[in-house]
């Protein structure tokens, strides 16, 4: 007998090349998956009764030492198991009470979130985008006289179009297109003179015969958004996650477009970095699905640069895997981003390599729609990643 040791990482897709049946692979499957869940914040006598029924149940929950010594009243701890297991202590925690019932259900919902990964169509008006087969890749296309990058550039109605045209011919799927800066320290602009910036660009690419890449409206504003939409674009791009505009959401609901949610906050005093980013992505996500926003239409960005240092920025792409258990679509924009001038000392205009480091980090830890400024070298990036990467 030889024998052959490798890590697999995708164990439904190993099963099936093996040829076991449908139904071997439907029963198997779940026992391979492995999930580590942190419960944050959990009442100590809960904690303890989780921790016994999931070690009945072959599962794990690893408690803060003072919790042993019944000394907190609120923990945090680490479940660990694999998903039969997990389903198996959810059933029985239904059984007890409420709140362990709640619980036992958002870990179920957690579960059914990461198994649903990404694939199929990203449907932005009549074009339909391939989501998992290839990265998708969003152009930038700043209307404003700030923008930390490209401010000024781009503020002539025919300039805008030419770059948008360009960014199409070197293989942009997607325009993003933004009419205020949101770089440190810019100042806010109305809505009125928002729209003034970007609804000359964007009718004047809608009714040119040669352009035909989707459109999307970079705005945490209703008003903006509504007119964009009006107009013909296809996708909202919301740096605040729906929580800057209340009414946001509902525009995008009505309109039936897909929508970015991105994690940003006014500060960068986490508790527990990760954490903190998944919860406060999961209010997003809560604000658009009670607007009626359908899941098919959300995708996140864990928004590096957005309320978090550098060493936090960093740690995000450590982490972005960890962005993927939420069963989303992940768009990752690091663009020339400062996060990359302060590691490699470089001036805005020198940060092309380091770009192409986080796109090809972005993309091997699950990204699927990478919004970059040089588009035709970093399709190439994502091409050569992909080749590796994706089946």
């Amino acid at each position: 007998m030889k024998a052959c040791l490798y890590q697999i990482f995708d164990p439904e897709q190993e099963l099936k090349k093996l040829g076991c049946s449908g139904r071997g692979v439907a029963l198997m499957a779940p026992k391979s998956r492995y999930y580590t869940l942190k419960l944050r914040q959990v009442p100590l006598p809960a904690a303890l009764i989780l921790k016994q029924e999931a070690l009945a149940r072959g599962a794990e929950a690893a408690l803060p030492g003072d919790a042993l010594e019944l000394k907190a009243e609120r923990v945090d701890l680490l479940l660990m198991g694999t998903e039969r297991q997990l389903a198996k202590l959810c059933s029985n925690l239904k059984m007890h009470s409420h709140s362990l019932a709640e619980g036992a259900e958002a870990i179920m919902e957690i579960i059914r979130h990461a198994r649903r990964q990404p694939c199929g169509e990203l449907q932005l008006g009549r074009r339909r985008l391939p989501l998992g087969k290839r990265t998708l890749i969003m152009g930038i296309l700043n209307v404003t006289p700030d923008s930390f990058s490209d401010g000024g550039k781009f503020n002539r109605v025919e300039e805008a179009v030419a770059q948008a045209k360009r960014m199409e011919e070197e293989g942009a799927d997607i325009i993003d297109i933004g009419g205020e800066s949101t770089r440190p320290g810019s100042q806010p602009v109305s809505a009125g003179e928002e729209l003034r910036r970007v609804m000359p660009v964007i009718e004047a690419l809608k009714n040119d015969p040669q352009f035909s890449a989707p459109l999307s409206i970079d705005t945490s504003k209703a008003a903006v958004a509504r007119e964009a939409l009006g107009a013909g674009v296809e996708m909202v791009n919301d740096v605040w996650g729906l929580k800057k505009d209340p009414a946001l959401a509902g525009v995008v609901a009505a309109f039936d477009v897909p929508v970015c949610l991105m994690h940003n906050r006014a500060d960068t005093g986490y508790e527990d970095l990760i954490p903190d980013i998944l919860s406060e992505l999961q209010e997003s996500i809560g604000l658009a699905r009670a607007a009626g926003i359908k899941d098919r239409k959300i995708m996140i960005d864990p928004g590096i640069g957005f309320g978090k240092d550098l060493q936090q920025n960093l740690e995000v792409m450590r982490h972005l895997r960890d962005f993927r258990g939420l069963g989303y679509p992940l768009l990752l924009g690091t663009s020339r981003k400062s996060m990359i001038g302060k590691t490699l000392d470089l001036p805005v205009d020198e940060r092309l390599e380091g770009t192409a480091a986080t796109v090809a980090c972005g993309i091997a830890a699950g990204a699927d729609i990478v919004r970059v400024h040089d588009v035709r070298e970093m399709r190439r990036v994502a091409r050569m990643t992909d080749a590796m990467i994706r089946r």
